[in-house]
């Protein structure tokens, strides 16, 4: 198969730009890098290469080109897909959690085969044409089922998550970028039960704590691991480096840059 042959596309609705996986979906890499990290492992993700990634879990991506390109086919298992799937071809289901985000697939013949059966249904536009994405969508599955049974417990898992160790999930977790919305329900917290034990943990609002253990944690990676405010600022949860500038200021009374240039 050539992967020039595969332009790229989504199946099923869209993903949420935060750090955080709301559905299950499947990634085909044609062309480019994909580094992600999970709070557990950093993943890289290859030209030619597949991946699962799991829901309800934080997850950091960024892409690189190969040669200025980067060519990708998206296919989301959302929800109300599975529940219709699952009503209709009633797999076995055995209780089953993954702790990662990612999960890469091995090169069988049935996905390069099944990533080339996509491209007669490409519409002029360069999208699969939507009177066939749950065709392919169900298609998919059931390979995907086929090879690892055990996926059906991850899948097929409705629930949200249960209530957990609130004060261990954030000292691991403070860099993703997520809402506090997020942040409760990962913890298996209303968002008000959420404030109320996080301040009692604390003794901080969350967005403050989040804010000043993130610069915290910059000022160390700066001042001691010689690392540079452009380099760090993302990975700390920050959308800008201007706005970690700012508040690296305020916090401490100096730019970062002063700090790195010392």
């Amino acid at each position: 198969m050539k992967v020039t042959d595969i332009k790229s596309c989504y199946i099923g609705p869209e993903i949420s730009p935060e750090q955080f996986i709301a559905e299950h979906f499947f990634l085909y890499l044609a062309k480019g890098i994909i580094n992600g990290y999970d709070g557990n492992k950093k993943q890289t993700i290859h030209a030619d290469e597949y991946c699962l990634f799991f829901k309800n879990h934080l997850a950091r991506y960024n892409k690189e080109k190969t040669e200025n390109e980067f060519e990708k086919v998206v296919i989301i298992f959302d929800e109300a897909f599975l529940k219709k799937f699952q009503e209709k071809h009633r797999p076995t289901v055995i209780k089953f959690k993954s702790e990662r985000a990612f999960l890469k697939l091995d090169k069988r013949e049935w996905l390069p085969n099944f990533i080339q059966s996509l491209v007669p249904y490409y519409n002029r536009s360069g999208k699969i044409d939507k009177a066939f994405a749950d065709i392919k969508r169900e298609e998919l599955l059931t390979i995907l089922l086929k090879n690892q049974p055990e996926l059906a417990g991850i899948f097929f898992d409705y629930g949200i998550p249960e209530k957990i160790n609130l004060e261990a999930f954030m000292n691991k977790n403070f860099k993703f970028n997520v809402s506090i919305q997020r942040l409760a329900y990962m913890t298996g917290r209303s968002l008000s039960a959420f404030k109320r034990d996080f301040k009692e943990i604390f003794n901080e609002a969350p967005n403050r704590w989040l804010i000043q253990k993130r610069l915290q944690e910059a000022h160390f990676l700066i001042d001691k691991k010689n690392k540079k405010p452009t380099d760090i600022y993302l990975e700390l949860g920050f959308e800008d480096l201007s706005h970690f500038s700012y508040a690296f200021k305020k916090q401490f009374g100096y730019a970062p840059t002063a700090l790195s240039n010392k």
